[in-house]
């Protein structure tokens, strides 16, 4: 057992004297070398986040730049920045694919004059390769459906294609656009547009996309194939046919038909009765 001396019990002292001063020096270092760690982080975040997110905005092609500085002239104050929409006056343009845009676009449809329960053809305010430009910039932001490249009827001369494609016409179309693709007024003003004037890339696109009231033929509904049908026999068949029976009448169907029954067979028939009348 040892004895208190002077020298001891000073020691003793100096050492539990030194020890919460070594656990605060402990201490103090954790918190500083914290900050030294949080503050590298957050100089390393600086120089690098612009960069980050850089890379995560898609990059568009040249078509697609060109197609947004179109957009965003023509098309931004209905369809808002980055093609989101604004409320009470554009849809957002996300996912529509180029197919939509080309056909709106090519048809004169869009830009819209006015609101109203359709938007009627009219002159396109866009040449053909700004508004594939203005369709490759829809496409890239969020893709969708696109019309293919390349021949959209069925090959030359193949006669058994039209005959297909006219079934199918009459099928998927005629109710709306009629027999003779005159087109036909639906519910509420809106009505089937006439098919004389739309073009082969435009009847694909309208099938993709199904603008308006018309329904949207998918390659589920109709493969690629059954399309070019149905387009060759609308350009080959409709358009070409000159009525072989007689007077189309505008190809209306039974309405103009009764008319001209009305007009010219019962007028004929008073005017028999009254002369057979006036003999007897």
């Amino acid at each position: 057992m040892t004895s208190d001396t002077p020298g001891g019990l000073m020691a003793r002292l100096r050492r539990r004297r030194s020890q919460p001063r070594g656990r605060v020096r402990r201490r103090l270092g954790t918190v500083v070398r914290l900050t030294l760690a949080l503050t590298l982080a957050g100089g390393v975040y600086a120089v690098f986040a612009p960069g980050l997110s850089a890379d995560d905005t898609p990059q568009l092609s040249t078509a697609g730049e060109e197609g947004k500085a179109l957009f965003d002239q023509s098309c931004i104050s209905c369809h808002g920045r980055n093609a989101q929409g604004v409320q009470g006056r554009g849809p957002s343009l996300i996912g529509v694919g180029a197919a939509a845009v080309e056909f709106q676009v090519s048809t004169g449809r869009m830009p819209m004059a006015r609101q109203e329960a359709q938007a009627p053809r009219k002159p396109s305010m866009f040449t053909d390769d700004q508004t594939r430009q203005l369709a490759q910039y829809i496409q890239e932001l969020g893709g969708g459906p696109q019309v293919p490249d390349g021949d959209l009827r069925a090959p030359d001369g193949d006669d058994e294609a039209i005959a297909r494609g006219g079934n199918l016409f009459r099928i998927n179309c005629s109710s709306c656009h009629a027999f003779g693709g005159g087109g036909g007024a639906l519910s509420s003003g809106k009505y089937a547009p006439d098919l004389s004037k739309a073009t082969d890339r435009q009847l694909y696109a309208a099938m993709l996309t199904g603008p308006q009231n018309m329904p949207v033929f998918g390659d589920n509904q109709l493969t690629p194939e059954q399309k070019k049908e149905i387009i060759s026999y609308v350009q080959e068949s409709l358009k070409q046919d000159k009525d072989p029976g007689g007077w189309g009448m505008g190809r209306f169907g039974p309405v103009t038909e009764g008319l001209a029954i009305f007009l010219v067979g019962i007028v004929a028939l008073v005017f028999a009765a009254l002369w057979i009348a006036g003999k007897s």
